[in-house]
């Protein structure tokens, strides 16, 4: 439903693209194995198919806005610096971890991403604005995306 949903804001908001493309609305997307195991694919073409094939399947396909990035650790010793970028300047939006059972990484933080479909949302000048709960479905964030558009045209005019 999520990958839905973002192929949705992203074909509401960018479908004008306007004069000023900095302010448009862009999705990246980064693949992670770390929770339960839900992303075996072990590149794009594979998580591309697995997407359009499997879940949620039925001919899926990203928008052409949404870039896939190479899989990557999110938490733990390997993290990946971006994470450690957005997660220091983010608090965690429910501050606990859910099933420690599915844990694969170490060591455990309080500031950790909880699981898939955590985000951030960043404004024009590449500045975390919010993080968002993975249970927290894109269409509930569009608030916050056209309060970032509207300062991007209005610091760009």
């Amino acid at each position: 439903m999520q990958y839905l949903q973002l192929n949705e804001l992203l074909e509401k908001y960018n479908k004008d693209k306007n004069d000023n493309a900095k302010c448009s609305f862009k999705v990246l997307a980064v693949p992670c194995n770390q929770f339960g195991l839900q992303e075996p694919g072990e590149n794009a073409y594979e998580i591309l198919n697995g997407l359009k094939y499997v879940r949620p399947g039925h001919g899926f396909t990203l928008n052409h806005d949404i870039k896939l990035l190479e899989k990557t650790e999110v938490n733990g010793k390997n993290e990946n610096k971006m994470f450690t970028f957005l997660k220091n300047r983010c608090p965690a939006p429910d501050n606990f971890i859910d099933d420690l059972d599915k844990i694969k990484w170490s060591p455990v933080r309080n500031d950790d991403i909880t699981w898939n479909f955590e985000k951030f949302l960043v404004n024009h000048n590449g500045q975390p604005y919010r993080r968002y709960s993975p249970v927290v479905e894109p269409k509930e964030i569009t608030e916050d995306i056209e309060k970032l558009i509207k300062q991007c045209t209005q610091d760009s005019s």
